[in-house]
C-alpha cells in the first residue's frame, strides 16, 4: 500500500498531464460527435486512463428521477449498478442525488450499503469513487470509477475526477442543448410540411366543392376521424389520389 501511495505522491504532474490529455480529447470528441451515447462512452474510456487506480468506469444518468446505466468500460459495472437500483441506494445514486463526490472502499461500504458491497465483492472490486454530473433541473447523473485494489483512490485522485467531471458537465450541457435544438428544428420542419399538405388538400376541396377554408378543413378532419388516421396522413393520401401521384 505504501509503495502505491508513494508512487501517487511522486508523480502528480504526470497525473495532471494525463488529465489535461483527457480533457483535450474530450474537447475534440465534442467537436466531432453530437450523439450523447457515443460521447458518454468516450468519457468512460478516457477517465480510466486519466485517474490512477481506476480499472472500471461507468456513467449513470437519471431523467425525471429514473436512473439508468448509459455507458460502461466493463460488464461488471452493470452488475454493480443493478445492485444499487434494486436496493434503491448506493454511492453512485448518492452522488447523483446529493451532488457530492463519494469515495470509499468496499470494506467501508459493507455496513452502509450491504447489497452494493456484495456486488463489489462478486466483481472483485475493492474501492469506488463517484462524482456527480448535473445537466439541468431534470437531467443528472454520476461518473463512477471502480478500482480492483482496496483503498485504491487517494485524495489526489478524487480531485482529478472532480476536475474532469466539471469539464464533462460542460460538454454534456452543450451537447444536450444542441440535441434539444435539433429536435425542435425537426419538429418545426415536420409541422411546416404537415401544414403545407393540409393546405393543399383544403384548396382542392374548396375549388371542387365550393367550400370555405374552414368548411374544407372541417371536412378533412371528419374524413380523417372516420378512417381513423392522422389528419396529415389523410391529407397526403387525398392529394395523391386527386393529383394521380398514387399508383
Amino acid at each position: 500500500m505504501a509503495d502505491r501511495q508513494d508512487s501517487t505522491e511522486r508523480q502528480p504532474f504526470t497525473h495532471l498531464d494525463e488529465v489535461a490529455g483527457a480533457l483535450e480529447a474530450l474537447s475534440g470528441d465534442l467537436d466531432r460527435e453530437q450523439e450523447l451515447g457515443v460521447l458518454l462512452q468516450r468519457v468512460c474510456e478516457q477517465v480510466v486512463r486519466a485517474v490512477p487506480d481506476a480499472d472500471l468506469a461507468g456513467v449513470m444518468m437519471s431523467r425525471d428521477g429514473v436512473p439508468e446505466t448509459v455507458a460502461i468500460t466493463d460488464e461488471r459495472v452493470h452488475d454493480i449498478d443493478d445492485a444499487q437500483y434494486q436496493a434503491g441506494e448506493g454511492p453512485c445514486l448518492r452522488a447523483m442525488g446529493t451532488g457530492e463526490l463519494v469515495r470509499s472502499s468496499a470494506e467501508e461500504a459493507r455496513e452502509r450499503w450491504p447489497d452494493f458491497a456484495r456486488a463489489l465483492a462478486e466483481a472483485h472490486v475493492g474501492s469506488f469513487l463517484s462524482a456527480p454530473l448535473v445537466i439541468d433541473s431534470q437531467f443528472s447523473g454520476a461518473l463512477n470509477l471502480f478500482g480492483l485494489q482496496p483503498h485504491g483512490f487517494q485524495e489526489l485522485e478524487a480531485r482529478i475526477l472532480e476536475i474532469y467531471a466539471i469539464a464533462v458537465e460542460t460538454a454534456l450541457r452543450s451537447t444536450w442543448r444542441y440535441l434539444q435544438a435539433r429536435t425542435k428544428v425537426s419538429q418545426l420542419e415536420q409541422a411546416l410540411t404537415s401544414r403545407a399538405v393540409i393546405d393543399q388538400a383544403k384548396g382542392i376541396l374548396m375549388a371542387a366543392r365550393g367550400l370555405t377554408a374552414n368548411e374544407a378543413f372541417q371536412e378533412l378532419v371528419k374524413q380523417s376521424q372516420r378512417e381513423n388516421v392522422k389528419l396529415r396522413d389523410f391529407a397526403e393520401e387525398f392529394v395523391a389520389k386527386v393529383t394521380g401521384q398514387k399508383n
